[in-house]
Order: C-alpha cells, then sequence, then structure tokens
C-alpha cells in the first residue's frame, strides 16, 4: 500500500466497506478472473500436466467455517454474496463441510453473531466489511485458537493491549496481538487506472469526470486518482473533472441514492462536457449512475461489476472497477487449511490477479479499438512494477 496520511489510512478502510456495502455493486460470478487478464493465463496449467497423470486423492479437512455478512441479504450481487461465494470455492477446495451463513438485521447483531459461530466450534470465521471490524477485533482477542477474516477491514487498528480502538491511534502490532485475524485489502488505484483506460478511450468529448461519497475516504480518493492516470494514459490532454459528495462519513456519502442523482445532476449541469461519469460512492453512487443514464451519457461501476448488482445501470454502463473478492476470500481459507496463513493485512492487487474491470455488457461497442490489448499492457506492467498508477500522495487530496 502507498503511503498516505494516517488519518486517511484509517478512514480508508471504514470507507471501502460502506462504499461498497450500502448498496451498489458487485462482480458476476466469473469475476475473480480479470476482464483484462492475457488469454494464456487460464489455459497454462492444463496445458503442462501430463495427460496420464493419476488422479490425486481429493482434499479433505474437518474445518468448520462461519460467515457473517454485513446487514442486507446474502445474495445480493455485492459483497455479502461473493465473500461467501469465496468461502463457498474456499471450502470445496480444502474438502471442508459447507460454510454457514449469518446475516445480520442490525450492527446490534454483529457481535452475537459472531460470538454464535465462535461458541459452536467453528474454526475459521469470515466476517464481512469494515462495519463488522471492531466485532471482530474484540472475537479475535476473545477466542485466540479461531481463525479470523475479514474483508476490507484493513488497516488492523487495536490498543496495546489488541482491543478495538476507536481513538483510530493504532498503538498496538495487532500481527502479534491477534495471530489468527487476516484482513484482505485491494489496490485501488490499480482498478481505478484500468476504469480510466476504459473512459478515455470511449470519451468522445475528451472530458471525462468522477464522484466519490467523501473525501476522506483514502480508497475512494485511490480510486480518482488511478482513473486519472489512466486516462491520461491514453489521451495525455483529456481533462478529469472530479468532486465529493461530502467530507464527512455522514449517510449523504454513501447510502443516499436520490441524494447522488441530485449532486450528479449538478455536476453534469457545471461540467457538461463530461461524456463519461465514474461513481465512487456506494448507494450514493447508484444515484450517479442513474444520472448518467438520464443523461445519456456513458456510467462506470466501482468494486464489483454493477452490471449484475444494479441492472437499473444497464443501458449506460461502460464497465466497473473490480475487486476480487470471490478469490482473496477462497485464497485466505486455503492459506489457513494449508498452515500457511499469516495475520495481518493481506493486499490484493494485479499480481495475484485482485482487481479487475467488467466486461462493456450492453456497452461493450462503446470500447474504443485496442482497449483491451492496452488493459492487457497495463496489467503487464502493474505484475512487474514498471507501471506507476498513484501520485506520490496516493489516497491522499493534499
Amino acid at each position: 500500500m502507498h503511503k498516505r496520511s494516517l488519518g486517511l489510512s484509517l478512514f480508508g478502510g471504514l470507507a471501502i466497506i460502506v462504499a461498497a456495502c450500502s448498496g451498489g455493486t458487485s462482480p458476476s460470478p466469473a469475476a475473480s478472473t480479470p476482464a483484462a487478464s492475457t488469454p494464456a493465463a487460464s489455459a497454462s496449467s492444463d496445458a503442462s500436466a501430463p495427460a496420464s497423470a493419476p488422479a490425486s486423492a481429493p482434499a479433505q479437512s474437518n474445518l468448520k467455517i462461519g460467515v457473517v455478512t454485513d446487514i442486507g441479504t446474502l445474495n445480493d450481487k455485492n459483497y455479502n454474496e461473493y465473500s461467501f461465494k469465496g468461502a463457498q470455492e474456499g471450502a470445496a477446495a480444502i474438502g471442508a463441510p459447507e460454510p454457514q451463513s449469518i446475516v445480520p438485521t442490525s450492527a446490534s447483531d454483529y457481535a452475537p453473531s459472531i460470538k454464535s459461530f465462535v461458541d459452536q466450534g467453528y474454526d475459521v470465521v469470515i466476517t464481512v466489511g469494515f462495519n463488522l471490524a471492531s466485532a471482530t477485533v474484540q472475537a479475535a482477542h476473545d477466542n485466540p485458537n479461531t481463525w479470523f477474516i475479514g474483508v476490507d477491514q484493513s488497516p488492523i487498528c487495536v490498543t496495546e493491549e489488541g482491543l478495538p480502538d476507536s481513538s483510530f491511534a493504532c498503538k498496538g502490532d495487532a500481527k502479534t496481538l491477534l495471530p489468527k485475524y487476516i484482513s484482505v485489502n485491494f489496490q485501488e488505484d490499480q482498478a481505478g487506472y484500468l476504469a480510466g483506460i476504459v473512459a478515455a478511450g470511449a470519451s468522445k468529448t475528451g472530458e471525462i469526470g468522477a464522484i466519490g461519497g467523501t473525501s476522506i475516504c483514502a480508497p475512494c480518493v485511490r480510486y480518482i486518482q488511478g482513473y486519472e492516470l489512466g486516462a491520461k494514459s491514453i489521451n495525455p490532454n483529456i481533462k478529469v473533472v472530479s468532486a465529493y459528495v461530502t467530507n464527512d462519513f455522514s449517510a449523504a456519502a454513501f447510502q443516499d441514492q436520490a441524494g447522488g442523482k441530485t449532486f450528479a445532476d449538478n455536476f453534469l449541469k457545471q461540467n457538461k462536457n463530461v461524456d463519461v461519469l465514474f461513481q465512487v460512492a456506494g448507494l450514493t453512487g447508484n444515484g450517479v449512475l442513474d444520472s448518467a443514464c438520464a443523461a445519456n451519457i456513458l456510467g462506470i461501476g466501482v468494486d464489483v461489476d454493477q452490471f449484475p448488482s444494479y441492472p437499473d445501470a444497464g443501458p449506460c454502463l461502460l464497465t466497473s472497477a473490480e475487486k476480487h473478492l470471490q478469490l482473496a476470500v477462497s485464497d485466505a481459507l486455503k492459506a489457513v487449511a494449508g498452515g500457511s496463513a499469516a495475520p495481518g493485512d493481506v493486499l490484493y492487487d494485479a499480481k495475484n490477479n485482485g482487481i479487475g474491470v467488467s466486461q462493456g455488457h450492453n456497452n461493450g461497442d462503446k470500447w474504443a479499438p485496442g482497449t483491451q490489448e492496452k488493459l492487457n499492457t497495463a496489467l503487464a506492467g502493474m505484475k512487474d512494477g514498471s507501471l506507476k498508477t498513484c501520485p506520490d500522495n496516493c489516497g491522499s487530496l493534499q
């Protein structure tokens, strides 16, 4: 993760999950394989295996796996669903029993839901989203023999005693104090960079836009910073206009679809040449996409493929910047079962296929010729470290 201010780092984890779980996006069932991956990647393992190789015995594991989602539904085509799919995929790979799930109805259910799995002797408890971070830290502290996998709960912030730190001073070493707590997080600027490539290629006016939920959301800022750099890699003269709905973590940032549409309507009135608009604002961002569709311009989704998760945006959705949740959760379970799991924050980026962009769906014909090749080249540069996808102040507006 790039260096950025402490305040933005801490609040950034909060904004990741609020942006994603408050309402708007999700990958297709195949989203753990990036749309922009190289064509040969999927065939390499099969091609190298001898035709006469004997079948190996299926893996077997006695790990009991429980998933506590955020508020909503299990099949939300969003964070809840694809984190659970990752648990199912990982369990199948290690030969463990089918994971069980609990979907809280309010924030007050987080801790009791986690405790329910612990009390039943579950070996691994997966919690979905930063909203569950405090309850997960407490459970990891109280139950040092249970593995906890947090989705987007980075950075793990604890006191010197390893307890939840509401002050965000983060004086404790989570890796030492909570040796069985893993949080998977993602390189948003890389996904944003790929979306910027698609946007710049599709723009007819040479002016594109982005709206984030709040300016103190480091992941939101990283998405948009990457988006701008990706767009300028295609057209150095392109104008990228960005704005944030608010400067705090009020409901307006990520939970207000009607407010998002109103904000985006005003944004487009002031920036009449914008013809592609990227949303980084969760449910509020669905309103941004509503505005884009109403204005007959192209929209870009965030976190996961919004085509299945928000069908209303389908007519104008150009692509979505993705985090591959299913892959990350599945990998974490395999690491736990295989004995290679390490506590702390685990980054998913291009190097481990943790990010990508969605296909164009109904608007694939709006992608400029050669866009897929440019995406593949960018991904290769991200993987070998030669491509810079965020400025030196990555994640910060300062």
